[in-house]
């Protein structure tokens, strides 16, 4: 029997706390890219999703702020704090603390608002708050510019991995007019590329290629020493990224359907098997079906029950005058509600 009484007959195998030793590490990443092997990260954010990520032997897990968008229904991910990230960074962790065998890194996206400024020392600050309050093993921020190769440095140099981010960069979507494709006119494309080696030389161990033409992101890869991270960049990248509900098909439903990217592949149709089972659930509880007998576990006694029946008896009279002038309440309520009387008078 589980924790919420239910009876079981699955029996899960014994989960061993992380070791470094079999820990994706920055080092583990560079080396896969050296010798040809293709890395994989799933953004997640939470609990259930790091376990399933975990045992699926993903190398990264980034728990993104697109987390805004997916989670919390934000049209974009610039309203995302620091505090929510951190959330749900803490989340992703508490998944991982017994998983068995490989262990996933663990990259935290810094939202908006938190490493854009000329004082590094902030930003520095910020990723502290990731690593000691989270314990995520990588912080990552968007953009290649001088200055943000420069903050770059200065979490590095302050003992904080960084991945950088560079193409279609979601938190600036208000400069580049939104979730546009990047990259594809010849100057722009340079321009990527001398983004991308910036922010090597800064100390970036690996960098996510957004949105970009195939052809510039293979480029790019070739030219870094640095592992990159591929969505939405063709198949020439040292790895590549996708969200574990949009590749999972958590959200199908029509409303969803128009935004999941056009370069994410449904490795499956998960929401339309949970809607399905909400529906059937709907159905079992107003038809009586459900929970029955099957689903009730806990009885009394035949001696507690007369005992029961007794006190019930005690005071049935006060009980019921009770319920009486309860449901007139009630009704009278009701009945307001259905007059509208303090609604759409239109109506």
């Amino acid at each position: 029997m589980n924790f919420f009484g239910r009876l079981t007959s699955v029996t899960y195998p014994l989960l061993k706390r992380r070791n470094f030793s079999s820990k994706t590490s920055a080092l583990s990443l560079t080396s896969k890219k050296r010798r040809g092997h293709k890395i994989t990260m799933v953004t997640a954010y939470d609990f259930p999703s790091a376990i399933h990520v975990a045992r699926a032997g993903i190398d990264i897990i980034l728990v993104g702020d697109s987390a805004g968008m997916v989670e919390m229904g934000y049209e974009t991910t610039q309203p995302v704090t620091l505090e929510q990230m951190l959330h749900h960074c803490q989340n992703v962790k508490r998944g991982l603390e017994n998983t068995g065998g490989s262990s996933p890194m663990v990259i935290g996206d810094m939202p908006l608002g938190t490493y854009e400024y000329d004082n590094t020392d902030i930003a520095l600050g910020n990723a502290y708050r990731f690593v000691k309050e989270a314990s995520v093993d990588a912080v990552k921020i968007e953009g290649g510019s001088i200055s943000r190769a420069r903050t770059v440095q200065k979490i590095v140099s302050g003992g904080v991995a960084v991945m950088g981010h560079i193409g279609l960069t979601p938190q600036a979507i208000s400069v580049i007019g939104g979730f546009r494709a990047q990259g594809r006119t010849a100057s722009r494309a340079r321009v990527l590329l001398d983004e991308a080696l910036r922010l090597q030389d800064a100390g970036a161990f690996a960098v996510v290629l957004e949105c970009v033409p195939g052809n510039v992101a293979d480029a790019i890869t070739k030219t870094l020493e640095i592992p990159t991270i591929g969505i939405g960049a063709g198949g020439g990248t040292s790895g590549q990224v996708l969200v574990f509900h949009d590749m999972l098909g958590m959200l199908s439903h029509p409303h969803h359907e128009q935004w999941v990217p056009n370069f994410c592949k449904r490795y499956s149709n998960v929401g339309h098997v949970m809607q399905e089972g909400l529906l059937e659930f709907k159905k079992d509880v107003e038809s009586g079906e459900f929970p029955g007998e099957q689903y009730s576990p806990y009885k009394m006694t035949s001696e507690e029950k007369d005992l029961f029946n007794k006190l019930l008896a005690q005071d049935a009279g006060e009980r019921c005058k009770k319920q009486v002038d309860t449901a007139k309440k009630l009704s009278e309520a009701d009945e307001y509600e259905q007059l509208q009387l303090y609604g759409d008078k239109g109506k």
